[in-house]
């Protein structure tokens, strides 16, 4: 596992993003883990998950691409942050863009969207926290999408979110960012894995994070709806 990887399970630990009991997810399925994004609120915190982000930007899309589109609401801080850590690590300017929950009908940036306008040309990474049903980016594809004037006009490069919970999508044996990836034909990637996270908590680690009676719920969570990756 690359150390920034490592690094990142701890600073989700530290940050008290990524917690280990018992959950009732959106879903109504009962999880041993949970991963809230919304828990980064110091301008350190939100420094470091940039350049994370910008790590794993750049380990699996190299720098051919042009924005960071951060779907509302969560993904605005990490599109923006990411953008800044990006330009400090790689001195690359990237432009960010997110999208309106509600479209702004005056002013000079009135719109679906706010920051810079996608536009014919442009080469885009979508950035977000989590995923587990894969639901959100049949909000966030259309709205990219509907920027261009001609077909193929806008490439989205792929998606990269914090954590790939490794679980069943709805109505699919795959997990979500395997889905997405089939669907909509880009790569959907994560800074680290659900079995990253074992391994340098459980099998590496000192077992006090990820003991061995929360190993097992993991492991019987996973019997359940653990997703397939053949």
């Amino acid at each position: 596992m690359e150390q920034y990887k490592k690094e990142f399970i701890d600073f989700m630990v530290e940050c008290n993003v990524l917690k280990f009991g018992s959950f009732t997810l959106k879903s109504g399925r009962k999880s041993p883990f949970f991963m809230n994004a919304g828990a980064y609120v110091t301008g350190s915190q939100l420094m470091r998950l940039g350049e994370f982000y910008a790590k794993a930007v750049h380990e699996y899309f190299g720098d051919e691409f042009d924005v960071f589109f951060g779907p509302a609401y969560k993904g605005i801080p990490l599109a923006v942050v990411t953008s800044i850590a990006y330009y400090k690590l790689y001195g690359k300017e990237v432009k960010y863009c997110c999208d309106r929950k509600e479209e702004k009908d005056h002013g000079a940036d009135k719109g679906a969207l706010l920051g810079y306008k996608i536009k014919d040309g442009d080469r885009v990474v979508i950035i977000e926290d989590v995923t587990t049903s894969g639901k959100s980016i049949e909000e966030t594809y259309p709205k990219i999408k509907s920027q261009e004037t001609v077909p193929g006009g806008i490439k989205i490069v792929g998606e990269i979110v914090s954590l790939n919970r490794m679980e069943k999508a709805p109505d699919s044996s795959k997990a979500a960012l395997t889905v997405i990836s089939e669907k909509y034909g880009f790569p959907a990637k994560a800074i680290v894995s659900m079995a990253d996270v074992v391994e340098a908590l459980y099998e590496k680690g000192n077992k006090q994070i990820i003991t061995e009676e929360i190993k097992k719920q993991i492991d019987l969570y996973y019997s359940e709806y653990g997703a397939d990756f053949n």
